[in-house]
């Protein structure tokens, strides 16, 4: 009797602990952190991503999730870009510097903006992620665990969707 209740206490220890790592990596928690890039951060499967959106131009910067660069030599990626009307624009990106993808196109990007990027890097299965790069971000005071965001680090999939046509 006394091995159930400590299996069930362990179980719902590692409950509260593992749902505390999956918060640490939530959109919300990594719109709260500075990109260091000054993009918008999110998480896909192994990757952390940031988007970094200027003129015309995305650029996609790949690390782990200890923030260790992962190569995007020989990898391949598309972002659709999607306006509140529903209008859709593809951009293909291919592997720039080190750990960057870059592609360029037409499209005009409002707060409603979505950007679906999917990427494909060698030896890894292809994972996507969704960006709002002009979405209102939450404000510095309410980033209290910014600071915790090295602490936190683990591997999942969120269940991103994953496109293996790029």
């Amino acid at each position: 009797m006394k091995k159930i209740f400590s299996g069930v206490g362990i179980l719902f220890f590692l409950s509260v602990v593992l749902s505390g790592l999956v918060w640490a990596h939530s959109d919300e928690y990594l719109d709260s952190i500075k990109a260091p890039h000054g993009g918008q951060l999110r998480m896909a499967g192994p990757f952390h991503l940031e988007l970094v959106v200027e003129a015309e131009e995305l650029r996609l910067y790949v690390t782990d999730h200890m923030d260790k660069e992962i190569s995007t030599k020989e990898g391949s990626g598309k972002a659709n870009i999607i306006s509140a009307n529903g209008e859709k624009t593809a951009v293909d990106l291919t592997p720039f510097l080190g750990n960057v993808m870059r592609g360029k196109g037409k499209f005009e990007l409002t707060p409603e903006t979505v950007v679906s990027v999917f990427v494909a890097l060698e030896g890894y299965e292809t994972q996507g992620a969704r960006f709002t790069p002009l979405a209102p971000k939450i404000s510095d005071g309410e980033s209290s665990n910014a600071g915790d965001h090295h602490h936190h680090h683990h591997h999942h999939d969120e269940g991103h969707q994953h496109e293996d046509n790029l």
